[in-house]
């Protein structure tokens, strides 16, 4: 009784439905035998061929058709076979064939990149030429470069293509144009008076500069130059020279007379950049004059000072004019100058006058040439957009390079550091500790300048400070006594950056990372001059835009600088983008963490030429700058 308890109906169907299957496969196995067995014997050439015919990759007619009949769905099997037969192809050709598909791919992603940014450049392309109005109107258009009285020694004229290749392979110079006058690589070549060349000496200049190596006989000889150098690399003198050749020749065959002149004229972006370029033309003059030659009068018109003083001078004549845009419209509507014997234009830092929106201010200082003029363009960073911009407007231009146009100063020491907003200050009296004076430090906002000014006196540090809303007299004898000597820092916003020379200066403090990547480049470039070494200190924190981050970065790289932990791990979305075409990075404002079709600068100055307001203490941009 007790089996028949235990008796499970359920389990004995499973046992019984076992068995059968069992059974049913020995069957199935014995048959599969007998036919093995009746089979004709295949060579085995012949059986490897069609195994390996199952794993051939089937064309697409047959794959098509199975897939449209009627009966199971074959088109997994067309997958599996195209798989397995990966399995007779090597690893290195499988690589191969992966790697040139991603090209493929990468190449279309490129080429729609380039398109793209090709229009957007072609979008925000200035559509008129940098030419006086009257010039636009009338058509007049200027083939060949002015006639001067200067000559190269002649057996330079005829030096060797060869040999001119070596000399500027041996100074880094690129330089691009038609008709390229040799480089000279003496001041008694060039011919500069004696007097000339002593006072250089008592600079301490004794050969010249790789950029002066080729800018001053470009410029002698009369042609129009876009000249492109680092920071500290003697652009001033390659413009200030050659004036004061041309008004001594002028001086020479015509003396001036009362109301005559300027014969050369020079544009500077901020008012203690005119000042410092008027103080190094009037030393030279002066040398000159001490050694028997003519005497020069330069004249400065700049904001802040008396208008009056400035037009009696420019009555009694002068030979060039050093002035910032907004005084020289001013006084060129109201008559007090004319430009009608000025031969020799120069825009210093123009790549700022033309990019900060001063294209009207510039254009409308043209228009009151009356014949033509050499003109000369100037500054360290310089980006394709500018370049092409200038070049559509100059004659037979020369564009001379010294290094990559926007790149950092290798003689600077780039030192990063990330500080939190509250810390600052703290840290910037740590910072100062670094390096003996005089220290330079930039902020961005008037405010920030005041408050670290009035912070370091309080901590006993003699510190002077400057931005665009001072009264001229006051930031005039803050740079005076900072350059004496008699002040140990110096605090000033973004209008000290550009151009300014500050002998013995080994520390460039920026106690913000401005939102312009070549805003950096000026600043750092305060340091490092003339071949000295120098160390640059840079805080940065989370309110830093990560484009700018990326700039930095980049330059960094290229400057073979030491990156802080924070940059390295910070990573680009568009990485494979930055170096296309003919170039690195953007070509709007030469930042090398980012395109064109990303620029934070252009985004911003989009939104600012639409809102027509701006924060920031950039230049001469304001008529208290001006």
């Amino acid at each position: 009784m007790e089996g028949v308890e235990d008796y499970d109906p359920i389990r004995a169907e499973i046992k019984k439905r076992r068995r059968e299957a069992e059974e049913e496969e020995r069957r199935k196995a014995a048959a599969d035998f007998s036919e093995e067995e009746d089979e004709v014997y295949i060579p085995i050439k012949e059986r490897r061929r069609k195994i390996a015919e199952k794993y051939i990759k089937p064309k697409n007619d047959d794959v098509k058709g199975a897939s449209d009949s009627n009966g199971p769905d074959t088109s997994q099997d067309a997958d599996d076979d195209q798989v397995m037969a990966r399995y007779n192809v090597s690893l290195f050709d499988q690589h191969a064939e992966l790697k040139k598909l991603a090209e493929q791919r990468k190449e279309t992603a490129l080429e729609k990149q380039l398109e793209e940014e090709k229009k957007i450049l072609e979008s925000i392309a200035e559509k008129k030429a940098l030419m006086g109005v009257a010039e636009l109107a009338k058509g007049i258009q200027y083939t060949e470069p002015i006639k001067t009285g200067w000559k190269l020694p002649k057996y330079i004229e005829e030096m060797s293509e060869t040999k001119r290749s070596r000399i500027l392979e041996k100074y880094r110079i690129l330089v691009d144009g038609e008709d390229i006058c040799p480089p000279v690589k003496t001041f008694r070549e060039m011919k500069l008076p004696r007097s000339i060349r002593k006072a250089l000496r008592k600079k301490g200049i004794k050969k010249p500069s790789p950029i002066q190596v080729q800018g001053l006989p470009s410029v002698l000889s009369g042609r129009d130059m876009i000249g492109i150098a680092s920071t500290g690399s003697g652009k001033t003198l390659v413009f200030v020279l050659p004036l004061i050749m041309f008004a001594l020749e002028q001086e020479y065959s015509m003396p001036f007379v009362k109301g005559e002149g300027p014969y050369g004229l020079i544009v500077c972006p901020s008012r203690e950049l005119a000042k410092q370029t008027f103080d190094i033309i009037k030393y030279y003059c002066e040398a000159a004059e001490s050694d028997g030659l003519p005497r020069l009068k330069p004249c400065l018109c700049i904001g802040g000072i008396s208008i009056k003083d400035q037009t009696d001078m420019l009555r009694n004549g002068v030979h060039i004019v050093v002035a910032t845009p907004g005084r020289l419209i001013a006084m060129l509507n109201e008559r007090r100058v004319n430009l009608e014997v000025c031969r020799h234009m120069v825009l210093d830092e123009a790549d700022r006058m033309i990019d900060l929106g001063f294209e009207e201010d510039i254009r409308t200082i043209f228009s009151f040439f009356k014949s033509q003029r050499q003109t000369l363009l100037f500054s360290a960073t310089m980006p394709k957009k500018i370049q092409n911009f200038a070049r559509s407007s100059l004659v037979k231009p020369i564009t001379l390079n010294v290094g990559r146009a926007g790149a950092a100063s290798l003689t600077v020491t780039q030192s990063v550091e990330y500080v939190k907003q509250e810390a600052k200050f703290v840290h910037l009296l740590q910072t100062l500790q670094k390096t003996p004076p005089p220290v330079l430090i930039f902020a961005a906002k008037k405010q920030d300048v005041d408050a670290i000014h009035e912070y370091l006196l309080l901590k006993g540090v003699e510190a002077v400070g400057i931005h665009g809303g001072k009264d001229q007299e006051e930031r005039s004898t803050a740079v005076d006594s900072f350059r004496k000597g008699e002040k140990d820092v110096l605090v000033a916003t973004d209008v000290a950056s550009k151009g300014l020379d500050f002998a013995k200066i080994q520390h460039v403090i920026n106690f913000d990372m401005p939102d312009d990547i070549e805003d950096y480049v000026h600043r750092i470039g305060r340091t490092g001059r003339s071949g000295k070494k120098g160390l640059a200190t840079t805080f940065v924190n989370r309110s830093v835009e990560e484009s700018v981050l990326l700039d930095l970065k980049h330059l960094l790289i290229e400057a073979k600088q030491k990156l802080p932990p924070f940059l390295i791990a910070l990573q680009s979305e568009h990485e494979q983008f930055l170096n296309l075409g003919d170039g690195k990075g953007c070509t709007y404002c030469g930042g090398f963490g980012h395109r064109i079709i990303n620029c934070p600068k252009l985004e911003a100055m989009q939104n600012k030429q639409a809102s027509n307001v701006g924060n920031k203490d950039y230049l001469a941009n304001s008529a208290a700058d001006w």
